[in-house]
């Protein structure tokens, strides 16, 4: 299982042409070997979020397209275990809070985090593809 980030989700849907070489097959892969891809349920608000500011727009209605994505990825629920964890990332990371739930949601999970976002990769706190 690789667990995807927001912004991989939208471009997934959206422009596929934003996604590294090294994310898209490691998405392939996935889907090929059935390990599947997930998200963090914080993934479905901030996009949520994303679409209520107009920061992206979707041919289908917002909740048909959480719907969707609700059918194509593996939605890991936030467990206090990963509140806790998301408190012990290092400094260098991130500080926005759905991106701490993610990042701990994949330590949590002992999965890889597919991520564009170069202060979660550079912070070094967790597996990431890009």
């Amino acid at each position: 299982m690789i667990l995807v980030d927001t912004h991989v989700v939208v471009w997934l849907a959206l422009d596929q042409t934003q996604i590294s070489k090294k994310a898209r097959a490691a998405i392939d892969e996935a889907r090929e070997t059935g390990e599947g891809l997930a998200i963090s349920d914080i993934t479905l608000l901030e996009m949520t979020l994303l679409s209520s500011k107009k920061r992206i727009r979707f041919d289908a209605s917002l909740e048909s397209f959480l719907a969707e994505v609700e059918r194509r990825f593996i939605v890991l629920p936030i467990s206090g275990h990963i509140c806790v964890r998301s408190l012990s990332l290092p400094s260098s990371y991130p500080k926005d809070p759905a991106d701490r739930i993610i990042g701990a949601t994949a330590l949590v999970e002992g999965v890889p985090l597919i991520t564009a976002d170069r202060e979660i990769r550079n912070s070094r706190a967790l597996q990431t593809i890009w």
